[in-house]
C-alpha cells in the first residue's frame, strides 16, 4: 500500500496537552490549534518525502525505512532517529521523548503521537 497523496486534517485529540508536554510556546499553541494542516507525502519504494504545512509552518523530511536520518521537529529542533515499516501501512519512528506512529487506512491517515502518558491523534483524509 503506498503513503503517497495529499491528506487534509479532519480532526485531532489532545493537541493543546501535548504540545504543552513538549514546550511548544503558548502563543504558538494558540496560533496553530485551530489551522488545517496538509500533509504530502511521496513514497518512492523505501525512500519517503513528507511535508506537513499548517498555516505558514512548513516542516519537511526525508527518509529512508531503516535508515538513520535528520529529522525537523514541531518545535524546530533536529532529531537523529530511525523509521520502521511495520507491515505495509504504518510507519515507528521515536524523536527524543516523542514516539509517532503513522498508519493509512484506506482514505485515512492515523498520526498518533505519545509523550510520556500522553498521547496526540490526528486523523486526516485523502484529498
Amino acid at each position: 500500500m503506498s503513503f503517497s497523496g495529499k491528506y487534509e486534517l479532519e480532526s485531532q485529540e489532545n493537541f493543546e496537552a501535548f504540545m504543552k508536554a513538549i514546550e511548544v510556546p503558548a502563543e504558538l499553541i494558540e496560533k496553530g490549534k485551530d489551522l488545517k494542516s496538509i500533509t504530502e507525502i511521496v513514497q518512492n519504494g523505501n525512500d519517503f518525502k513528507i511535508t506537513i504545512t499548517t498555516g505558514s509552518n512548513v516542516i519537511h523530511n526525508e527518509f529512508t525505512i531503516g535508515q538513520e536520518t535528520d529529522f525537523a521537529t514541531i518545535t524546530g529542533s533536529k532529531v537523529k532517529s530511525v523509521v520502521n515499516l511495520d507491515g505495509a501501512n504504518k510507519l515507528i519512528v521515536k524523536l527524543n521523548s516523542v514516539t509517532s506512529v503513522t498508519e493509512l487506512s484506506e482514505n485515512k491517515l492515523l498520526d498518533i503521537l505519545t509523550v510520556g502518558d500522553l498521547t496526540y491523534k490526528r486523523i486526516s483524509k485523502r484529498i
